[in-house]
């Protein structure tokens, strides 16, 4: 690895790496269940962290890994890891509404491409009335037809 020597692509760099460490930080305190902390500045001086649950947490649990939180402290860590807890089921939840829209979609476009296809093709759809409307406008047509034929013969 060597240093980015274009600031664009550093900032772009970074921006990607960054939500890429908070993703997989999230990941680990979801399928592991512990606490962490990261905190970092940008080459532009912007400091950027993530903390799970909270920032009083990890701080204190990391100066003395033995401490026993207080009772306000684990309320709040609780909170956190209740309000983290919700927002990923809301989150589930809304992908599996996505997944629903998508296939609705799908369906419909091919429920389109059908119709483009000709919708006189599938007949078997029809109940009576519908194929008495559509035999009798066939008819029609096909007088139509006949009689500007018989004008072109003319």
């Amino acid at each position: 690895m060597k240093k980015i020597e274009n600031k664009d692509s550093m900032f772009a760099t970074f921006t990607k790496r960054r939500e890429g460490l908070y993703k997989k930080s999230s990941e680990f305190v979801t399928e592991c269940n512990v606490d962490i902390g990261i905190m970092m500045i940008s080459h532009a001086g912007k400091p950027h962290s993530f903390f799970h649950p909270t920032v009083d947490v990890v701080v204190s649990r990391f100066q003395n890994p033995d401490i026993q939180l207080g009772e306000s402290t684990n309320l709040e860590a609780n909170a956190a890891r209740n309000e983290v807890n919700q927002l990923k089921t809301r989150l589930e939840e809304l992908d599996v509404i996505e997944d629903i829209v998508i296939a609705k979609k799908n369906s419909y476009e091919q429920m389109e491409e059908t119709r483009q296809k000709g919708w006189w093709e599938s007949t078997e759809q029809l109940n009576a009335d519908e194929v008495f409307i559509f035999e009798t406008w066939l008819k029609e047509i096909s007088s139509n037809l006949h009689h500007r034929l018989n004008q072109l013969e003319i």
